[in-house]
Parts: structure tokens; C-alpha cells; sequence
């Protein structure tokens, strides 16, 4: 693996394969951690054999690289400057003119307008995936995005959208033709995510073995909302007599939130009784110490962790936003409750308190309805068909060899 930095105005060699496999170019705002990143990654460790893939990123790249397992990956850091940057337009379209990939792969709004370059540069095969809502429009209503999709659409070949509302929202509100809309469910490994229960990993003497643990997973931003976890945490341990004994919960991530999470935890007295781990690479570990997860993201596309969650044999309680709805069958493989409400959450979490008999029964039906529904076989060979289908029609070309049995999880 290899990175390059283009702060400067090079223009790197064409890249050839040996294998003749086609080049894919993803550009993404950042590679670090998160469910769009996670995704990709995974898509490319499945598919090293069959497809050359280079990721462009337009800010850097993290250490969330080194979980890529493709030997000759390239990754180009743009260093794009905060707000308006219009040099990345140029910088774009050097790289991709060197670099000419078969197929460029944009992936969320930060990403869209580098479809321009894209044509400029004369890349044959264009395709852009939306994964979930913007930050700043976390139900889709700003007029103003709405307007770039559709001034960006004549420029892009595909679309992938990771969930329905996201293609319901391309349909009605951008204008998008179904036809050139392919929907694509994030998969999740399940062999590397599986049920087992253990704790070894948590700090010395923060739980017992009848503790019960509530735990999430994700960046500790404002639309991740971790503020209101933590206010229903507070909540449930206040109105359960004694549970300070044996409720504790376990905050995975890093972000701005955490000084406040933290000063609310410190307020309640109940610094004991969470653990604010940080961010980590061992997550499928850390999901075996846990009996619960929560997502209380106030948007969503598909959540990886909740597929990942899942199939750990997870009840998970989640927001009903975005794609939510289509991971967590309420009352079966656990709860949707409504945005940013603590108590809604809190009773919830009371519920398993009440009756802990539901957390292995749901969560033994989310692992099979991971299993039924959301494995990264499925979402490989769909993204396979996708590409191979789009070579074959534009290009005449065949991917590399490839045989879907070689797929794990």
C-alpha cells in the first residue's frame, strides 16, 4: 500500500496492471473511521482479485488505512483547505488524467462535484453513491443540496443508494430515473462478527459478570447524537432501584462530543459506571463484552455497526431515521424509538432490565436475520454485477477471474 500527497501540482504515472484487471478510482472526502469508509474497505478487501482499486481522498488518509488488504493500493491525499477549495477541481483532474482509471466511484454530497473533473478528464464509467444524509441535512429538505444533485446528475452513469428513503429522495426530490437508481444494502462479515461472550478486554474491575452493558459504537458527533444515550443511561440507572450495581455502559468513539458526554456522566456521579474507550480497531472484540447496543444517530443511511452489532447476537435499540427501520425488525431483533428522545430510550433499555430472557432471544433472531439478509457476499456480488455490467457495456471489457465462493463472511 502505498500513499501519495498531492498538495502539489504532479501528475502521477498511468497506472497499469499486470493482471489486466480494471482500475477503479473512490473518491471520498476522508478515509477514518466510519460507516461509509468501513464499507469501502471491505468492498476492496473482497474484491482485490478482481478489480485494481486507488482511493482519492480529498482532505487525507488515517491509520483507518492500514485495515485494507490489497497489497498494491494506492491512496491520494488532495489536502483540500477548508470551504471553498477550487484548485482540488485541478488537482482532480491531473490525478485522473495520469492515473485513468475505468471507473470513478464518488461517494456522498463532499464528493459529488468531483464528478466534473471526472468527465473532464475522460473517465469512460461514472457512478455515485449516496450512504446517507449531510450533517448539516439530516432529512434531506435542504433545497440548496438538492439543487447540486441535480446539476450533477446529466455528469453521472449510476447511482448506488445504501437505503430506500435515499432512493425514494433521488427519485422524487432529485428527479433521477429508477432506472439508473441501484440499490445496495451494506454487508457485514459474519464470520469476523459473530456471537461469543467476553469481557477481557474491558478495564479491571469496571464490570462483574452479571453486569448488564449497554454499549454503542460511532464518531462523538452532534449527529450522532451519543448525548442522548448517555441522558437515558442517567435516567434508567436513577429510576431502577440498586442497578449502579450492575448497569454500566460502554462508549466506543472519539469526537467533539466528548468533553460534554463526559461532564454529564461527571454531574450524575456516574463516572464509575461508563467507560469512555476511545476510538479502537478491535470492535468485534469489545461487541462481545457488551449485552446491548444503541444507535441513537439522529440520521442514518445502512449503519454498519448495527449490521455489525447484529450479527455479534445483538439487541439493538435504535433511532427510527434513515435506513434504521430496514436493519431492526422493532420488537423482534430489538427497538426503534423516536430521535432524540431519552426517555423513549430509556424505557427501552428498561425493558431488557425487566425481562432479560429478550436480550438472547433478539438477539439471537438478529443474527439470523444478518445471516438472511445482510451478509458481504450479497453486497460484494451486487457491486460486482454492477461494475462488470457497466465495463461490459461501455468498455467491452471483462473483469479479472473471479469466483464468489472465495468471498468469506
Amino acid at each position: 500500500m502505498a500513499l501519495f500527497s498531492l498538495n502539489e501540482n504532479g501528475v502521477p504515472p498511468r497506472v497499469r496492471d499486470k493482471r489486466n484487471r480494471p482500475v477503479i478510482a473512490h473518491v471520498i472526502f476522508r478515509l477514518q473511521t466510519g460507516g461509509l469508509e468501513n464499507g469501502l474497505v471491505n468492498l476492496i478487501n473482497h474484491t482485490a482479485e478482481r478489480y485494481r482499486h486507488i482511493i482519492i481522498c480529498l482532505r487525507d488518509s488515517t491509520d483507518f488505512a492500514q485495515r485494507i488488504q490489497q497489497s498494491d493500493l494506492a491512496i491520494y491525499a488532495l489536502h483540500k483547505r477548508e470551504g471553498k477549495d477550487p484548485i482540488i477541481y485541478f488537482r482532480l483532474w491531473r490525478l485522473l488524467q495520469g492515473i485513468k482509471p475505468s471507473i470513478v466511484h464518488t461517494r456522498n454530497l463532499a464528493a459529488l462535484e468531483m464528478q466534473g473533473p471526472a468527465a473532464l478528464a475522460g473517465v469512460p464509467i461514472r457512478i455515485h453513491g449516496e450512504h446517507g444524509w449531510d450533517i448539516h441535512d439530516p432529512e434531506g429538505k435542504n433545497w440548496r443540496y438538492r439543487w447540486l444533485r441535480r446539476l450533477h446528475q446529466p455528469l453521472i452513469h449510476q447511482y448506488i443508494a445504501l437505503s430506500r428513503p435515499i432512493v425514494n429522495y433521488l427519485c422524487e426530490n432529485v428527479g433521477i430515473p429508477p432506472l439508473r437508481i441501484k440499490h445496495i444494502y451494506n454487508g457485514v462479515d459474519t464470520k469476523r462478527f459473530h456471537p461469543k461472550r467476553d469481557r477481557s478486554l474491558l478495564p479491571t474491575g469496571f464490570a462483574a459478570e452479571d453486569s448488564l452493558i449497554i454499549g454503542t459504537v460511532g464518531r462523538l458527533e452532534p449527529i450522532k447524537d451519543q448525548l442522548t444515550l448517555v441522558q437515558a443511561f442517567v435516567n434508567l440507572v436513577r429510576r431502577i432501584p440498586g442497578s449502579e450495581n450492575y448497569l454500566r455502559l460502554v462508549v466506543i468513539g472519539e469526537g467533539s462530543l466528548r468533553p460534554q458526554l463526559e461532564s454529564l456522566i461527571t454531574e450524575a456521579d456516574m463516572t464509575q459506571l461508563v467507560w469512555f474507550a476511545g476510538e479502537r480497531a478491535d470492535v468485534s472484540a469489545l461487541l462481545q463484552s457488551m449485552d446491548i447496543f444503541v444507535l441513537p444517530s439522529l440520521a442514518e443511511g445502512i449503519s454498519n455497526t448495527i449490521l455489525e452489532a447484529m450479527a455479534t447476537g445483538l439487541p439493538v435499540v435504535a433511532t427510527r431515521v434513515g435506513g434504521n427501520p430496514e436493519l431492526v425488525a422493532d420488537t423482534l431483533t430489538g427497538y426503534l424509538i423516536p430521535a432524540a428522545d431519552p426517555g423513549a430510550m430509556a424505557d427501552s433499555l428498561a425493558s431488557y432490565v425487566q425481562n432479560q430472557n429478550l436480550i438472547e432471544e433478539q438477539g439471537q433472531a438478529a443474527r439470523r436475520r444478518v445471516e438472511e439478509k445482510f451478509g458481504i457476499k450479497s453486497m460484494v456480488a451486487q457491486y460486482t454485477t454492477l461494475y462488470d455490467t457497466l465495463l461490459a457495456a461501455r468498455l467491452g471489457k471483462k473483469a479479472y477471474p473471479f469466483q464468489s465462493e472465495d468471498i468469506d463472511g
